[in-house]
Formats: structure tokens, sequence, C-alpha cells
């Protein structure tokens, strides 16, 4: 099944052509329009040198007005092989899509709304019949019934015409066009983006990221150039301003010797508190009873930081070279 993106902002347009396998662009003036196009034929020439195939509108009272548009637009330096002339469904129309197919033009017959609008143009030997699934929709109509049929009439009367399902509003109108096995389908930018997406996708992907992580990366590799050490002679109040500068709810408390003492958290002082009140701010590090810290290596892998944050229940680890602290590791940074 071909892939049109059906656009006329160059921004996205840009971007689309850069996944580098959609089949070409549908565009319309009202598209254009919108897009605060002014130069009609130079925007025409600018996408033409952008993607493989370019459908533009070929307007014109008769038949012979289509034609004369046709050739006009093609002397603007177009690719006639890279070109399809869209035309609206009408008797002039049809009409206009054998002239130009006699000429070796490349037509799409748009705006059909009915089996018949549409067998009218496949028998005229269009190359691309194209139901608008959405405005049907938007009536109260069948439409992918109707796309249905026209799937059907080609293959049974082995018409060499593909149908092209348009007007798409959101990524279940690409699954119902698999589904019924169109030949093209036109998608604007904001539903295709989302043809890739899945919940269950991201949160598999996640996972494999963070466990590449936890095999590939060291703990060096991810700890904060901030060394959070405290020597044990300061008083409570000033690890606590020091933990504020660090950006860590925890210290590693040093003795005079730089050797690691114990580790001073939040969650420290508020035990401190509850047992003793306030006043237990003013006292020194050194009047407090620690447990041995836990550490691990820098060079150890995230893994085993992992394995000992599962198995200890702690929130930080001491990041110990040669039994130095040379910083923190906190369970976020896994």
């Amino acid at each position: 099944m071909e892939l049109y993106l059906d656009s006329a902002n160059m921004q996205e347009i840009q971007e689309a052509f850069k996944l580098g396998f959609l089949n070409g662009l549908t565009t319309t003036p009202t598209f254009m329009q919108r897009e605060g196009i002014t130069d009609v034929d130079a925007a025409i020439v600018k996408l033409s040198k952008m993607v493989p195939v370019l459908q533009i509108e070929a307007l014109g009272s008769t038949a012979e007005e289509i034609l004369a548009e046709a050739d006009r637009q093609l002397n603007l330096g177009l690719d006639k092989n890279k070109t399809v002339f869209k035309i609206p469904v009408s008797l002039e129309g049809v009409r206009a899509c054998r002239l130009l197919r006699e000429k070796g033009y490349l037509v799409n017959i748009h705006l059909v709304y009915t089996l018949q609008q549409a067998y009218m143009a496949m028998h005229a030997g269009a190359n691309y019949v194209c139901p608008l699934v959405g405005r049907l929709q938007d009536q109260g109509h069948d439409a992918l019934a109707l796309v249905e049929q026209c799937v059907r009439a080609v293959e049974r009367y082995r018409y060499p015409t593909k149908i092209m399902f348009s007007s798409v509003r959101h990524t279940e109108h690409v699954r119902n066009a698999i589904n019924i096995g169109v030949h093209t389908i036109t998608v604007p930018w904001k539903v295709m983006k989302q043809l890739t997406e899945n919940n269950f996708t991201t949160l598999g992907t996640e996972q494999f990221i963070v466990d590449t992580r936890l095999m590939t990366l060291k703990v060096k590799d991810v700890i904060k150039p901030v060394n959070p050490v405290v020597q044990e002679d300061i008083t409570i109040t000033e690890a606590l301003v020091k933990m504020t500068e660090y950006g860590f709810g925890a210290v590693t408390v040093l003795d005079k010797n730089g050797n690691i003492k114990g580790v001073f958290t939040d969650g420290t002082l508020r035990r401190l508190i509850s047992d003793k009140g306030h006043q237990v701010v003013t006292q020194k590090l050194s009047s407090l009873s620690y447990r041995n810290p836990i550490t691990i290596d820098a060079n150890a892998l995230l893994n085993d930081a992992n394995t000992l944050f599962k198995k200890t229940q702690v929130d930080t680890l001491v990041v110990t070279d040669g039994g130095r602290a040379v910083g923190m590791i906190d369970i976020q940074d896994i």
C-alpha cells in the first residue's frame, strides 16, 4: 500500500520526507490557502523538488480547460512521470481524465462520494480514484463500505486504477485502509506521527534502556560532580546548610583523618528532633553515633548498585575509590 503525505506545510513536509520511504505528497488549493501561500506556481515547483511524486490540482470548467491547466503546470518544469493531476469527478472531469491519459499524464479523480462516480473514473483510465472517508463519515454515510466496494470493483474488472483512501482523521482510519486492502492512502502528518506510537512499546523501550544502563555503565559514570562530604566537627545546623548547598538529602561524615565515619541524612535529623527536640541542631556531628555506612566502589556496575539498593532498602549509597568517599549515588540515579 502506497503511503502519501497530505499537506501543504513546508516544515512538516520536510520533516515527513526525512523518513525516506513515503511515496509522495498530495496537496490542495485549500491547504495552500490555509498556509498563507500566495504564489501557487512557485510553491508547486518547490514541492516537486522535495518529494518523489507530487499530486496537484488541475482545475477547469471544461475538459479542454483542465487539459490546458495541466499543460501549463508541466511547463513550469514539472516531471510528467512524477506529477499526478487531481481532478474533481464530473462528466467534464472524466473526459479530461481520458484526454490526459491519452497524452501519458497521470490522473487522480478525487472528491469521490459514490461507487458510480468511482466507476466512471476507473473506466476513463484514472490512475487513482480517491474517496473522501472522513467527509463522508461526517455526513453519517458508511464511507468504509464505499471504499471496499471501490477496491472490489478494481479487482473484479481488472481496472489499472489504485484506490486512494483519503480524508484521514485518525489512526483508526489507517487500520481500516489496511484491512480493506486499498492501494494507496494519504495521511496528514499529525496522524502519521502517531502510527508507531503505543504505550506498551514505550514502556518496553524504557525498560530496555534502563536495563542496558545497568549492565554497561559504572557508578562513576552517573554520580554527580559534587562530593557531599562534611567534617565531624561541624554542627548539625552547619551540616544542613551543606546538604542544601550540595543538593543532597544526605552527607558523608568524615573524621579528622578523612576516613568515613558515617552518613547523616534528613531522616536522621527528623529522628533526632523527635527524640531530643529542636535544640539538638546545635550539637556537633561528632557527638552522634553512626551505623557502618553502605558503600559501593566507583568502578562497580550500576547493576551492582541496583542490587545493593534492593538488598539494603536505603536511598543513597556512599561511593568510594580506594576507600575514600568520592561521591554519593541516589536510587533515582539508577
